[in-house]
């Protein structure tokens, strides 16, 4: 059994509301979390099929060892759901922390490392789920058990939640636990996973704090042809029309359109940023610079390139049979992240004009999340978020985000839920490097899990600690 040394200094914080610190060896906590994160890494939760309750188990387990509760919640046997409530004195509402921990398949042989082997090199772990999202149900797994051991008094109830579903199938998932058993983890406020830390020259820069996200809207293109003989060639070949029109579709510039939360996003990363990038964050809008700002974000930050527009990314063809015979159909799949305003008849339209083909459908998939507004950042919860961080790191910056990824932040911000995601730190160039999550070589840095871990430690203190 792990366990925690030298925890129990206290000191009196200097904080406005004069809570208790907690003052924890946090390189103590960061190898505690890291070993939990390695033996999550090592249980496969590839969804499909899934089987989250493999980690459901192991989450129990832990928890029975620490003497605390958990309640398990299953539309499918293989896929449950792990709920731990830590009890304040109810003079607040409850606040919700939660990952999931189904992960995205893998191509193993692509792999430098084993991709459920949980390696660590290099100070880092290396694996599917370190970056998405075992580092955010580790970092819960955390604070809950720290909140027993040092029976903390909160205003609130403490409520993690560790899911099932989230790539692709919630209705396993958050669904199921919001429409059935909302009462389980109905909270005032929600962390989860969906935001950056980003470092600069060694320190933290800025913390990309998620209030909105992209609307995922999936479209199968098919294309109709007439099948024949390999060796003769045909004008209306599925295969080429269906290249063709991806052709299109992946090199198409959407259009440039801000929100609310991107115009102040990119509003304080020009404040606070110098020379080429703060040029660049500050003329977003500007119809002068705005094609040469955006294919700069392209080549170099398709991250930003994205967090600008709706956008509309190939990621599947299916087409033929044999070698020698023109294929009467086929088919791409496209992953398609809309901004969370867009006019979804409208956009497809656009497509279907872009793809100028008569002879190409455009099959929209099944949503399954739902639109839902932005989180405040004028209320306590984010006021506690930028207080913790103004705490942790001086230098940094705090801004809104939004997420060009889907969370199952949408459901609960659809039932009144302000939510927010967090992220370990990471530069710029490995947040677009392929060690990024559902990437080939996934990985987090093993201090930046020790960091993820005391930032949502102090913001459960800093928004739910009693006050006496």
């Amino acid at each position: 059994m792990r366990s925690l040394a030298a925890f129990l200094l206290l000191a009196f914080s200097f904080s406005a509301n004069a809570q208790i610190d907690y003052l924890l060896d946090w390189e103590a906590v960061g190898e505690e979390a890291t070993g939990y994160l390695v033996d999550l890494v090592r249980i496969d939760s590839s969804n499909p099929p899934g089987n989250e309750t493999r980690v459901v188990e192991y989450l129990q387990n832990v928890f029975a060892r620490a003497g605390i509760e958990s309640e398990i919640f299953a539309l499918d046997p293989d896929r449950a759901n792990l709920v731990v409530r830590y009890r304040g004195n109810g003079s607040k509402r409850p606040i919700l922390i939660m990952g999931h921990t189904d992960v995205v398949g893998v191509q193993a042989e692509n792999w430098s490392e084993a991709p459920f082997g949980g390696a660590r090199n290099n100070g880092y772990v290396w694996g599917r789920g370190t970056l998405d999202d075992k580092d955010n149900v580790t970092a819960g797994l955390i604070v809950m058990l720290l909140l027993n051991r040092l029976n903390v008094e909160m205003d609130r109830d403490v409520i993690f939640l560790a899911e099932s579903g989230e790539e692709g199938t919630p209705e396993v998932g958050i669904t199921f636990m919001v429409e059935n058993h909302w009462d389980k983890i109905a909270a005032e406020y929600a962390i989860a996973e969906g935001g950056n830390t980003e470092i600069r020259d060694g320190q933290v820069h800025s913390l990309s704090i998620e209030t909105t996200e992209k609307v995922p809207r999936r479209a199968k293109l098919v294309a109709t042809g007439t099948a024949g003989h390999g060796s003769v060639p045909r004008v209306d070949n599925a295969v080429t029309m269906l290249a063709e029109a991806v052709a299109k579709l992946g090199r198409w510039d959407t259009p440039i359109r801000l929100n609310e939360t991107t115009r102040a996003y990119f509003q304080r990363m020009a404040e606070t940023s110098e020379g080429d990038a703060a040029f660049r964050y500050a003329n977003v809008e500007n119809p002068e610079y705005q094609q040469e700002i955006s294919a700069w974000f392209r080549i170099n930050d398709p991250y930003l390139y994205s967090n600008l527009r709706t956008t509309v990314v190939p990621t599947i063809l299916d087409a033929g049979f044999r070698r020698n015979v023109i294929p009467s159909k086929a088919e791409a799949m496209l992953d398609i992240r809309m901004l969370p305003d867009e006019d979804v008849d409208a956009f497809y339209e656009q497509m279907a004009a872009i793809i100028d083909n008569p002879a190409i459908e455009i099959v929209p998939e099944r949503v399954y999340r739902p639109f839902a507004a932005p989180s405040e950042i004028d209320n306590k919860m984010f006021q506690a978020i930028e207080e913790v961080a103004s705490r942790l790191y001086p230098k940094s910056n705090t801004v809104p985000f939004m997420s060009t990824a889907a969370t199952d932040m949408a459901q609960l911000r659809a039932k009144g839920v302000d939510a927010y995601g967090i992220g370990p730190a990471r530069t710029r160039e490995e947040m677009n490097s392929r060690f990024g999550a559902h990437s080939d070589d996934e990985r987090i840095a093993e201090e930046s899990l020790q960091e993820m871990t005391r930032f949502l430690w102090e913001v459960v203190l800093q928004i739910g600690a009693a006050q006496e």
